[in-house]
C-alpha cells in the first residue's frame, strides 16, 4: 500500500473509531482514592532493614532477628485505632495473619499515631485476636526505617530483611468508598510471590488510608557496601534483565560479575542510559507509570559512590535472598502458542525486506487475550515482530482488504525493550473466531547467517472482559531537510467523543530525537501526558499509565516529534539526505501509538471506520486537516509523504490537492480494496 494512503488512514483511524463512542462511564481500574502502582524503589522496596530493637506494648523488648529469625516473611501492618480505614481493614488483616501463620509468615502490628493510647491498642488487638506483637512506635524507629506514608499500609519483608512489597492490602476500602469485595488482593499476591522466591509483580502501590507525616525511608548511615545495599539496588533495578536467560548481555547477580563490568556500569548509569527509561520525571507526587523502571537519585548516587570507593563487599550474612526469575514465558505457561510454520533464513549481511507470514489460529470461537508475548528464537537478528489479526471475510478466508492501521487489528509486538504485556482483569484484546494472524518480521543481519522461527504466546481471559483494548496512533507526514539538527513535526488526532488512554509508545527511527504527547481539552491549555526528551531508537518502550487518562469529547490528542538530521547525530545514516516516510531504519516514521478503550461500547463490537457509507467522506475531511499543515485549504507536494500518490490524487493536475480530490481519491482506493496489509506507513510497516 502506498505511503500517502497509509499515513492518511493512521491519522484518521482513532478519530473515526471514536466517532461512535458514547459518553464517559464510571468504570475505571482505579480512582484517585484506590491504590495504583507507583515506582517501588523510590519508596524503599528492595532496601535492607537493620536489626532493629523493638519495644512492644504486648510484651518485652526484642530484636527483629530474635523474634522473626525463623520466619519466611514478616508483614508489618501500619494501623491506627483512630483511622476509619484501618478499622475496616482490621478483620481482613487478622484473618490473613491466621491464614498464613502455618506457612511461616509472621505479623508485626504498628500504630505510629502518637495520641493513640496503649489501652485502646490493647483492646483493638484483643477484639481481633491478633497473634503477633503490637508496637506504638513512640520513638519512631520503624517509621524512620520504613518511611511510613499512611495507615492501612502493609510491608512484606523477606527472611533476609529485604522489603519486597509496600502498599495497600487490597482495593476494597478507602476514604469515601467501600466495595462488597476486593478485585485486587495486593498483599496476598505479594506473599505468594515471596514464599515462592519470585519477584513481586506489583511491588508498591499508593495507599487509601489516613496520611501520615513521613517521608521516603531514611538510608542507613555508614559506608556503602555491596551487602546489604548495592546487591539490593542491582536486584531491584538491573538483575531482572542482567541474569542468565535475561535480555541483558551479561549477568549482574554476583559481586564478581558486577566488578568485571564496573566500567560499563559506571558509564551507563552516570549517563542515565540504564536502566532504560526515558520519560521525563514528574515534578510532584508519585510516578504516573505502572512500569516505571527508572533508577531513583539516591540509588544512583549510592551505586556510583560504591564504584568509586573500591567496591567494598560488606557483610555476606546480609546478602539478599536469591529470586527465581522466569526462564520461559514471562507471564507463565500460555494457553496457546502460535509459531510461524517455517524458519526464516537470515542473511549474514545486507538489508532484508520485511517478511510477512500468515498463521491460521484455528479458533472456533472468539478469544479474549489478557496476556501476550512474542519470542524470537534468534533474538540477536530480530529488529521487530508485529502481529496483526485478519478476521475471516464473508467467504471464510482472511480479510486482507481490511485496513491494518493500528486502530483495531494490531495484537502484539516484539521490539527492543518490549517485554510480555498483561492487562488487568476486565481488559483484553479481541480475536474473532476463524481469524488468521499476520506476522510481520524485520531482520537486521549481524555478520553471521542464522535462522529464526518466532512465536506468539497467548493467555486468555477467563471471562469476557468489561472493555476491549484497542490501538491507534497519532501520525503526520515527514519531510526532513538535510542537516537540520532539530526538525519539528506535529500530528493532531481529534477526539469526537470520550475515550480513555491506557498506554503510549512513541516510534521514530535513527534520527528521532524527542517525542511528546499533549492533550488539548476544549477551552483549556494543552497538558503534557508523556514527555520523552531523549528518544532512543534502541529501546522501543511502552509507557503504561497507573491511572487511565480521560480523553474528553472535543479534545485533541497531539504528538510532537523532533528529529536530528545533522552530522552531530552519530546514528544518522546520511545527514546530507532529505528524509521522508519509509519502512527501513535509514528512512523515518512519526508515530505516537496509544492503547485505549471505549467505556460503553460492548467488547467485540466492530468499530467500522467506514460506517454508514460515509467513512471516505469523513475520513477525507480529517485526513485533509492532518496533511494540510499550513492550514491554507490545499495539500501541496511538500505536505505529501508520497509524490506518486500525490500525483494520483491531483485529478486536475494543477499541483495541489483539494478536499474534494482527496475524498474522491480515498473513495476510489476503497472501491479497489486498498489496504496497508502489504506495508506502507501504518503500524504494519513499523517500527
Amino acid at each position: 500500500m502506498s505511503k500517502f494512503v497509509g499515513v492518511v488512514r493512521i491519522v484518521v483511524g482513532l478519530g473515526l473509531a471514536l466517532a461512535g463512542s458514547p459518553a464517559l462511564g464510571q468504570d475505571r481500574p482505579s480512582s484517585k482514592a484506590a491504590p495504583v502502582p507507583v515506582l517501588a524503589s523510590e519508596w524503599g522496596v528492595g532496601r535492607w532493614i537493620p536489626d532493629l530493637e523493638l519495644r512492644p506494648d504486648s510484651g518485652p523488648a526484642f530484636r527483629w532477628s530474635a523474634r522473626f529469625g525463623e520466619a519466611r516473611a514478616v508483614v508489618v501492618a501500619v494501623t491506627s485505632t483512630t483511622c476509619p480505614v484501618s478499622g475496616r481493614y482490621s478483620p481482613t488483616l487478622a484473618a490473613l495473619e491466621k491464614e498464613f501463620e502455618a506457612r511461616g509468615v509472621r505479623f508485626l502490628w504498628v500504630d505510629p499515631v502518637e495520641t493513640d493510647t496503649a489501652e485502646s491498642l490493647g483492646r483493638w488487638a484483643l477484639e481481633h485476636g491478633l497473634r503477633g506483637p503490637w508496637v506504638r512506635d513512640a520513638g519512631g524507629a520503624l517509621s524512620k526505617a520504613l518511611g511510613f506514608r499512611s495507615t492501612a499500609e502493609v510491608f512484606v519483608v523477606d527472611a533476609a530483611r529485604t522489603v519486597q512489597y509496600r502498599g495497600a492490602v487490597d482495593d476494597q476500602y478507602g476514604p469515601g468508598f467501600s466495595k462488597a469485595a476486593p478485585t485486587r488482593r495486593h498483599l496476598v499476591e505479594a506473599l505468594e510471590a515471596v514464599l515462592a522466591d519470585r519477584p513481586v509483580e506489583t511491588s508498591c502501590t499508593t495507599v487509601p488510608g489516613c496520611d501520615l507525616e513521613s517521608a521516603a525511608p531514611v538510608p542507613a548511615s555508614g559506608p556503602v557496601t555491596y551487602h546489604p545495599r548495592i546487591s539490593r539496588i542491582l536486584g531491584q533495578s538491573c538483575v531482572p534483565c542482567h541474569r542468565e536467560g535475561g535480555i541483558g548481555p551479561f549477568a549482574l547477580t554476583s559481586l564478581a560479575e558486577v566488578s568485571a563490568h564496573a566500567g560499563m556500569i559506571r558509564r551507563q548509569v552516570a549517563g542515565g542510559l540504564m536502566p532504560p527509561w526515558f520519560a521525563a520525571p514528574t515534578a510532584h507526587g508519585p510516578s504516573p507509570w505502572a512500569n516505571d523502571r527508572s533508577l531513583p537519585a539516591t540509588d544512583r548516587a549510592d551505586l556510583l559512590a560504591w564504584l568509586d570507593q573500591g567496591r567494598p563487599e560488606g557483610d555476606r550474612s546480609q546478602a539478599p535472598r536469591p529470586r527465581t526469575h522466569p526462564t520461559g514465558w514471562q507471564f507463565g505457561e500460555p494457553d496457546v502458542v502460535l509459531r510461524i510454520p517455517d524458519p526464516v533464513d537470515v542473511a549474514a549481511s545486507g538489508v532484508m525486506p520485511y517478511v510477512n507470514v500468515e498463521v491460521p489460529t484455528g479458533f472456533d470461537s472468539d478469544r479474549w487475550v489478557q496476556a501476550w508475548e512474542v519470542r524470537p528464537t534468534a533474538r540477536e537478528v530480530v529488529h521487530h515482530v508485529l502481529v496483526y489479526v485478519l478476521p475471516p471475510g464473508k467467504d471464510g478466508k482472511p480479510d486482507r482488504n481490511r485496513r491494518i492501521d493500528g486502530a483495531g487489528h494490531y495484537l502484539a509486538a516484539y521490539a527492543p525493550g518490549y517485554q510480555a504485556v498483561t492487562y488487568p482483569d476486565g481488559w483484553a484484546k479481541h480475536i474473532p473466531a476463524g481469524s488468521t494472524l499476520r506476522f510481520q518480521l524485520h531482520y537486521t543481519p549481524k555478520g553471521k547467517a542464522t535462522r529464526d522461527q518466532s512465536a506468539l504466546g497467548l493467555r486468555f481471559s477467563k471471562a469476557p472482559p468489561r472493555h476491549e483494548v484497542r490501538v491507534g496512533a497519532v501520525a503526520a507526514p515527514i519531510d526532513i531537510p538535510p542537516g537540520d539538527p532539530d526538525f519539528r513535526i506535529e500530528g493532531r488526532l481529534p477526539v469526537p467523543k470520550a475515550a480513555r488512554l491506557m498506554s503510549f509508545m512513541p516510534h521514530m527511527h535513527l534520527r528521532g530525537k524527542a517525542y511528546r504527547y499533549e492533550l488539548e481539552r476544549p477551552g483549556a491549555a494543552p497538558v503534557t501526558l508523556l514527555d520523552v526528551p531523549r528518544y532512543d531508537f534502541n529501546w522501543q518502550l511502552l509507557y503504561r499509565l497507573s491511572e487511565h487518562v480521560d480523553l474528553p469529547a472535543g479534545s485533541v490528542l497531539k504528538g510532537i516529534a523532533r528529529y536530528d538530521n545533522s552530522a552531530g547525530n552519530p546514528a544518522n545514516p546520511d545527514p546530507t539526505r532529505r528524509v521522508q516516510w519509509g519502512e527501513q531504519t535509514d528512512e523515518e516514521m512519526m508515530l505516537g501509538y496509544i492503547e485505549y478503550y471505549l467505556p460503553e461500547v460492548p467488547p467485540g463490537t466492530p468499530v467500522d471506520l467506514r460506517a454508514s457509507g460515509s467513512g471516505a467522506r469523513r475520513g477525507g475531511s480529517r485526513a485533509f486537516q492532518a496533511l494540510d499543515r499550513n492550514r491554507d485549504g490545499r495539500i501541496t507536494p511538500d505536505e505529501s509523504p508520497s509524490p506518486e500518490q500525490f500525483k494520483a490524487a491531483d485529478a486536475d493536475g494543477n499541483g495541489e490537492v483539494s478536499p474534494d480530490e482527496l475524498r474522491s481519491f480515498l473513495r476510489s482506493r476503497d472501491r479497489r480494496g486498498g489496504s496497508t496489509a502489504s506495508g506502507g506507513a501504518g503500524p504494519a510497516a513499523a517500527p
